[in-house]
């Protein structure tokens, strides 16, 4: 059983996994740092058959309970009028896009300012750098060169032999650990860490849900464990945390407070891991080539992602 948390005790580990100065009093790419050129062409190896897998979900664009501001998806030039009179000969249709992505409907990508600690955000940057015009420290911008690193899918489910985890289970660092031995892999310095819950498999089996009800993820105490392994990038089929949290005043979501401000690892939300998974459990093999390339949206606070995960 994981330890009883207190303020006391969340107060220590973050400060414990803290990479404030590590690479710079002016760093704002945190953990990204830890994927270099070296990095990518070990994981440029792990190619082999070329199979190409999505790590995202569609475009959420119609209401749900875990889905309550849909995304805007509208016609501006549809094939019933697809003339341009200004451009004689021309046939086309256009289209528009706009969404909300922080939440618990769009896969996307945090940023380094999206939460904060005591009014500050990784490296001690204070709250007050991001405006009501966008973040001028630790944007989205830190990843204006897209991330590409050895992916690893540590299968919980598969794990416990369940479809799926139910509401607000928590994941403790044994279990990672364990999933790691069954599946004989290990998550090492630069990787991207996806962690499976199975939410979409009980999307399907029970309907989809109010998230603020409840979602599985990772228990506090896997943030020395994050720290130890050196992970680049954190994601996860939910939120990474489990929810509702630990129940601690001033720590409701410790795994983006410590991995986002304390560490500078960037997190992945809501991704769609049901495909990825049945593509390594028919390879027998849980490490990938992964690429994410966020939107380059100076200030922004994240960005919809759709990662590809390449076997």
């Amino acid at each position: 059983m994981a330890e009883a948390l207190t303020t006391e005790s969340l107060e220590r580990m973050f400060e414990a996994a803290k990479n404030w100065g590590r690479w710079g009093d002016d760093d704002q790419r945190g953990a990204l740092n830890l994927i270099d050129d070296k990095k990518r062409v070990e994981a440029a190896r792990l190619v082999r058959d070329g199979a190409a897998v999505s790590c995202a979900q569609n475009f959420p664009t119609r209401p749900a309970p875990d889905n309550p501001q849909p995304a805007l998806h509208m016609m501006i030039a549809a094939g019933d009028a697809c003339t341009i009179p200004e451009v004689p000969g021309l046939e086309t249709t256009m289209d528009f896009i706009g969404v909300a992505y922080h939440g618990m409907a769009v896969s996307h990508i945090d940023a380094l300012c999206h939460v904060f600690v005591n009014e500050r955000m990784y490296n001690g940057y204070p709250a007050s750098d991001v405006k009501s015009t966008g973040a001028l420290k630790n944007s989205i911008m830190a990843a204006k060169d897209g991330i590409t690193s050895r992916g690893v899918l540590l299968d919980i489910p598969r794990l416990r032999g369940v479809e799926w985890l139910e509401l607000g289970t928590a994941i403790e660092p044994a279990e990672l650990e364990a999933a790691e031995e069954a599946q004989g892999v290990r998550v090492g310095e630069g990787d991207i860490l996806l962690v499976t819950t199975g939410r979409y498999e009980r999307g399907r089996g029970q309907g989809r849900w109010a998230v603020l009800d409840g979602i599985a993820g990772l228990h506090a105490t896997c943030v020395p464990w994050l720290r130890e392994r050196d992970v680049a990038v954190l994601g996860s089929d939910g939120i990474s945390d489990a929810f509702p949290g630990p129940g601690v005043v001033g720590w409701p979501m410790p795994l983006h407070q410590c991995c986002l401000v304390a560490m500078g690892v960037h997190l992945l939300d809501n991704l769609r891991l049901d495909g990825l998974a049945a593509a390594c459990a028919e390879r027998e093999r849980w490490e990938f080539q992964l690429t994410i390339a966020p939107l380059l949206v100076t200030g922004a606070t994240g960005s919809p992602v759709n990662p590809i995960a390449i076997f």
